[in-house]
């Protein structure tokens, strides 16, 4: 049976326009999304088949041009798409952040450095630079490997926020391996790190740890910082 089949208060469209986007099932957002479905299925049965094959939301929105293309009813065209509305979040994220304090939105800090960085493959260590209201100047990411002590060099950082003129910072990194805890390396290069910036300073508000499957660990919240 076609979508325009079925009783108006149960299609994607009309319950979004009638309700929100937030009382749509992820298949029923995904169906907006791909907007028609392949022979013999709707566009929701489509979307709760791609969600069943990746495993789930976030992994279907990271996947590989190839991986989403493989897909029937799929390809590059699509993932193009979806690209452009992952990257559309990602920037709208950022102008909030920009535009005030960004303290006084946590959830949308954590939402953005999930998008960021949350799904990536490699480990990265980026700096938030913030201005003297807290404001995001611009994000940096100065690593990319794995974080011990020595990876990041204090000096560089002292550097970064000082060529920025950042009164505070925020830093952020992923554990692709989904392990949200911080490690003896990851505290101990926080405190170096916060103990070179106060030299010039510059405040170190928090350290994200980030993952693909849970919120961002605050080590400001765990009082590591």
């Amino acid at each position: 049976m076609a979508i325009t089949d079925w009783p108006q208060c149960e299609r994607p469209r009309e319950k979004l326009l009638e309700r929100g986007a937030e009382a749509l099932s992820d298949a029923e957002l995904l169906a907006l999304f791909l907007r028609v479905g392949i022979k013999g299925k709707t566009a929701v049965d489509l979307a709760r088949e791609l969600l069943g094959q990746f495993g789930s939301l976030t992994r279907l929105c990271n996947a590989s041009a190839t991986e989403f293309a493989s897909v029937p009813g799929m390809g590059l065209a699509k993932y193009a798409q979806l690209q452009a509305v992952m990257e559309l979040a990602r920037r709208a994220l950022c102008e909030q952040m920009s535009g005030g304090d960004v303290f006084d939105t946590p959830t949308t800090v954590r939402d953005w450095l999930r998008l960021r960085i949350g799904n990536l493959p490699h480990e990265v260590f980026c700096v938030l630079l913030l201005d003297a209201r807290n404001r995001l100047i611009e994000s940096v990411e100065l690593f990319r490997g794995t974080l011990t002590q020595t990876s990041v060099y204090p000096r560089e950082v002292v550097k970064l926020a000082l060529a920025h003129n950042a009164a505070a910072v925020i830093f952020a990194h992923n554990h692709p391996s989904g392990a949200s805890e911080p490690s003896s390396a990851d505290e101990l290069l926080t405190r170096t790190l916060k103990d070179a910036l106060a030299l010039v300073d510059v405040r170190v508000l928090d350290h994200f740890i980030v993952t693909a499957w849970s919120a961002p660990l605050s080590f400001s919240e765990r009082g590591l910082i």
